[in-house]
C-alpha cells in the first residue's frame, strides 16, 4: 500500500507532536487509568479500538487517504475545548479537547473517506477520557433510597440520614465506592460497543443502551441492600466481608451476564456482514472540496495546538496575588478563640497558598469553626473548586447529608460522620470581585479571568458548627457568628487584600 505510507507517517508524527505538547494531560489520563478503580476499565479501550480498526482494515484499504484541510476545524475545536478547560480548571474538558485534537488529526491526515470508514473507532476514542465522577453524589442518593425502600419492604427497621443508614445492629454509609459509578461508566462503554458490533437497528440499540444505564443502577441498589440485610441477619462484620467478595469479583460479571442475556435474542448483525460500503463512501468523499498536501495540513495542526498553550502561558504570567504569611485569624467582637473539641473536621483545599482554621466560642456557649483557604492564582492541582475540595474530604469519614437554607452570597448544607455526628457548613467563595456560594459561578469567573486576564486571587471561607444535640440545629450559632464577622467580601479583602 504505497499510497498509504506517507499519510500514515504524517499521522503518526502529528499524534506524537500532540501528545508531546499536551504530555501532562496525556500522562494524567493514563495515571487515572492505573490508580483509580473507577476508570481501570479504560485500560481495555486502546486494544478494543485497535480491534475495531482491524475489523474494518480490509474495507478501509480500498479508500483513498488524502490530506484534508477541513479536518483542521476539528483540531481547532479540540484546542478551544482544551483552552476553556484549562482556563476554568476543568480537567475533563482538557482531556476531551486532547482526544478531539487526535481525532481531528486523523481526519486532516487521512481525509473524509477514511474518517467515515473509521467513524465508530474514532468516536470510541472518547471513552479514553476518565469522566463521570460527577455522577457519584446522585448515585449515592439513589442507592441509599433504594436500600431504605427494600429494607422497609422486608420489615427491617431502618433510619436514613443523607447517605448514612442505621439498623438495630449496624451503621452503614453508602460511600462513594458504593455508589456504583464505576460499573455504570464501564457498562456504558460496554453497551456502546455491543450496540455497534451486535445491532443494526437503531431502535434495538437505543433499548439496549437504556438497559445498560438502568440495570447497573438497579443491581447496585440490590447489592447495597443485600449487604445491609445480611448484616441484619448476621453481623455487620460478616456483611462487610460478604460485600467485598460480591462487589469485587462477582457483581460486575453478573451484571454483564444479565445484559448479554437480555440482548442476545435481539442481535441482528450477521457475523460476516460488511462494516462499511467503500465504493459509496469514496464516491461521497470525492465530491467534497478541501484536498490539501500533507505537509501544510500537518504543520497547520501543530500550530493550532500550540496557540492555546501560548495564550494560557501569557495570561498565567499576570494577575497572581502575593499571599501574606498570616499565622492566625483575627479576633471578633463577642467571640473568643478557643481550642477545638469534638469529632475532627478539616475542609480540604489541596495546593492552597494559605490555609487557616480557628474555633471561636461566645458567651452563650456556642462554638463555631472558621476555615479559610486562599490561592494566589489557580492552576492544575491548585484549584478553588475541584474534585475532593470543600467541606467534605473524600479521605475522611465525613459525607454530605443534605442542603439547608443558604445565607446571602453563600451555600449551606449538612455533613455527617459515624456516630452519627452532624455538622452544618456555610461556604462562601471570593474571586474576581464577587462573593458566591455557587461552584458553577466560581468556574465561570475563573474561566473569564484566565482567558482575559485579571485579579486571580481566589478564596474559600467556611463557617461550620457541630449540631449541639439530636434534633437541635447548628444554624443559630453560624448565623450569630456571621453577624459578628460582617460582610464576607469585606472580611476577605481585609484578610488578603486584592492586588
Amino acid at each position: 500500500m504505497p499510497h498509504w505510507r506517507r499519510p500514515l507517517v504524517a499521522l503518526a508524527l502529528l499524534w506524537a507532536a500532540l501528545l508531546l505538547i499536551f504530555f501532562s494531560d496525556a500522562a494524567k489520563i493514563v495515571e487515572l487509568w492505573w490508580t483509580s478503580s473507577t476508570f481501570e476499565h479504560c485500560l481495555l479501550i486502546p486494544p478494543i479500538i485497535a480491534w475495531l480498526v482491524w475489523q474494518r482494515a480490509s474495507e478501509v484499504k480500498r479508500l483513498e487517504p488524502v490530506g484534508w484541510a477541513p479536518g483542521l476545524l476539528i483540531v481547532a475545536a479540540g484546542a478551544l475545548g482544551w483552552l476553556l478547560g484549562h482556563a476554568a480548571g476543568v480537567s475533563v474538558a482538557r482531556h476531551y479537547g486532547l482526544v478531539l485534537m487526535l481525532q481531528g488529526a486523523v481526519v486532516a491526515c487521512l481525509g473524509p473517506a477514511v474518517a467515515r470508514g473509521l467513524l465508530f473507532p474514532l468516536c470510541y476514542l472518547f471513552f479514553l477520557v476518565p469522566a463521570g465522577e460527577g455522577l457519584v453524589p446522585p448515585l449515592q442518593t439513589i442507592t441509599a433510597q433504594m436500600c431504605m425502600a427494600l429494607l422497609h419492604l422486608f420489615g427491617v427497621p431502618a433510619h436514613i440520614e443523607g447517605v448514612f443508614i442505621t439498623i438495630p445492629n449496624g451503621y452503614f454509609e453508602v460511600a462513594e465506592a458504593c455508589s456504583g459509578v464505576k460499573f455504570l461508566i464501564a457498562m456504558l462503554a460496554y453497551g456502546v460497543l455491543v450496540c455497534n458490533v451486535c445491532f443494526k437497528s437503531w431502535t434495538r440499540r437505543a433499548l439496549f443502551m437504556a438497559a445498560a444505564a438502568v440495570v447497573p443502577i438497579l443491581a447496585n441498589g440490590l447489592r447495597a441492600w443485600g449487604t445491609i440485610y445480611v448484616a441484619h441477619l448476621t453481623s455487620a462484620d460478616f456483611a462487610v466481608g460478604f460485600d467485598h467478595v460480591v462487589y469485587g469479583w462477582i457483581f460486575f460479571a453478573i451484571v454483564i451476564a444479565i445484559m448479554m442475556g437480555l440482548g442476545w435474542p435481539f442481535f441482528d448483525r450477521g457475523v460476516t456482514e460488511p462494516w462499511i460500503d467503500p465504493p459509496a463512501i469514496q464516491a461521497w468523499a470525492d465530491r467534497l472540496p478541501g484536498r490539501t498536501r500533507l505537509l501544510p495540513v500537518t504543520i497547520g495542526a501543530v500550530a493550532i495546538a500550540l496557540l492555546p498553550v501560548g495564550w494560557s502561558a501569557a495570561i498565567a504570567a499576570s494577575g497572581r496575588t502575593p499571599i501574606p504569611a498570616l499565622t492566625g485569624l483575627p479576633q471578633l467582637p463577642g467571640w473568643r478563640q478557643t481550642h477545638e473539641t469534638g469529632y475532627f473536621w478539616r475542609p480540604r483545599y489541596d495546593g492552597a497558598d494559605l490555609r487557616l482554621i480557628q474555633r471561636y466560642t461566645n458567651g452563650a456557649g456556642q462554638s463555631v469553626d472558621l476555615a479559610v483557604a486562599v490561592y494566589g492564582s489557580q492552576s492544575e492541582g491548585h484549584e478553588l473548586v475541584g474534585y475532593g475540595h470543600g467541606a467534605v474530604d473524600p479521605d475522611s469519614q465525613w459525607a454530605w447529608t443534605d442542603n439547608t437554607a443558604s445565607p446571602p452570597e453563600g451555600r449551606a448544607f449538612r455533613i455527617s460522620a459515624p456516630g452519627p455526628v452532624v455538622r452544618e457548613v456555610a461556604t462562601f467563595y471570593r474571586i474576581g470581585g464577587i462573593t458566591t456560594g455557587s461552584e458553577t459561578r466560581v468556574k465561570l469567573e475563573t474561566l473569564k479571568l484566565r482567558l482575559l486576564g485579571g485579579q486571580q486571587r481566589a478564596m474559600a471561607i467556611l463557617v461550620s458548627a457541630e449540631q449541639p444535640a439530636q434534633g437541635r440545629s447548628a444554624r443559630p450559632a453560624i448565623d450569630a457568628f456571621l453577624a459578628a464577622l460582617g460582610p464576607v467580601d469585606t472580611f476577605a479583602d481585609r484578610l488578603v487584600p486584592p492586588r
